[in-house]
Order: structure tokens, then sequence, then C-alpha cells
């Protein structure tokens, strides 16, 4: 078993915490109110800013070609993902240039980005792998029986497709090559999928 794989099968907890929160649930059903996921959106563009930072910053400190090419790669993905949340933005009347930021959301990129710039790469890995696989999983099961035709369609299309799911994996590799098993590894996987259940909590109380 990889080390991406122990690491995610003893997060389970927190997986299933997420998929039945009601902000999830909500997405699945198209019931959620418009101004939970209004919030939402501006809060995941300010994280995802931070989030192709902290891909950046890794790269940099690379030790091997691939590794650079590879969260380069990466990070390009995360730019195409912002590019959805303007078209979201668009659609639900939010101004990503005025987003306050939560303290959730905070709370979560300052732990990303000290990592980034403090930790080697395979920790850097770790901390972010949380949540590609996240959200791979999320999408996957919300369209396991068919992708539904609601206002949130694209989230769930955008998260179940291949494209996503190869982008969860080959950042799971560099966790793979870079990172060894040990208790900060662990602890600093675990306070990601946290931090993401914060995020969805936030969301779902603002």
């Amino acid at each position: 078993m990889t080390l991406s794989t122990q690491l995610w099968a003893a997060n389970q907890d927190l997986a299933q915490a997420c998929l039945q929160h009601p902000f999830v649930r909500g997405i699945a059903d198209g019931t959620l109110e418009r101004e939970k996921f209004a919030y939402y959106v501006g809060q995941d563009a300010f994280f995802l800013q931070s989030f192709a930072r902290a891909y950046s910053i890794a790269a940099a400190k690379a030790p091997d070609w691939l590794g650079f090419t590879t969260f380069h790669h990466l990070a390009a993905g995360v730019l195409e993902e912002l590019r959805l949340h303007e078209g979201y933005a668009t659609q639900w009347g939010v101004n990503l240039h005025s987003v306050e930021v939560g303290v959730a959301t905070r709370r979560y990129t300052d732990f990303l980005l000290a990592t980034a710039w403090g930790g080697d790469v395979g920790l850097t890995a770790a901390a972010m792998s949380p949540c590609m696989r996240l959200y791979a999983f999320l999408g996957e099961q919300l369209a396991r029986n068919g992708i539904p035709n609601h206002q949130y369609t694209d989230w769930i299309r955008t998260y179940s497709s291949a494209d996503f799911q190869l982008l969860a994996q080959q950042l799971e590799s560099l966790v793979n090559n870079y990172a060894t098993n040990n208790g900060l590894i662990n602890s600093t996987y675990r306070y990601a999928m946290f931090c993401e259940r914060d995020f969805f909590q936030a969301a779902w109380t603002e």
C-alpha cells in the first residue's frame, strides 16, 4: 500500500463527515441555498490562489526535474479551476475582488503557505493532497448514479471528471515519491482534512 493510500484510508472518518455534511448534500441534490454557495465560491477562489502559490513554492524546491514539472502542471490545473470560479462568480453575482476572507479560509491558506515555505516538498504534497483527493472522492460519489441536472451540475461534473481524478493521482504520486511515513506527515495530512471539513462548515453557517 502506498503512503498516499495509507493516509487517505486513515482519514476516512473525516472524508465521510465531509460527504455527509449538509453543505455537500445540498450540492448533491441541488437544494443548497444560493447565498451559501455564493459565499463558498468567493472563499474557494481566494483559497485556490494560495493553493497555486503553494504549488509554485514546492516546484522551486523540488529536488529533480520530474517533481518540478509535475508541481507546475498541477498549478496550471488550479488556474483552470479558477477560471471555472470566475464563471461561477458571474453566474452567482460574486465580486471576487472584494471577498472578505473568512476565518476558516485564512486558517487553511496560512497553514498551506507556511508548510510550503518552511517544509520540504514531501510535507507540502502531504498538506495539499487532502484537498485534491477529497474533492475527487466527493465528485465521484455525487456522480455515482449519473450527474444530476440542477443548479450545481457543473460543480459535480468538474470534480467527478477523469481530468480531475488524474490531477489528484499526480499529487499523490508526489506524496509517494518525496514524503516519509512519520508522525509529522500523518498529522499534517489530518490537519488539512480538518480544514476541509471546517471550510464546508463555514460556508454552511455564514
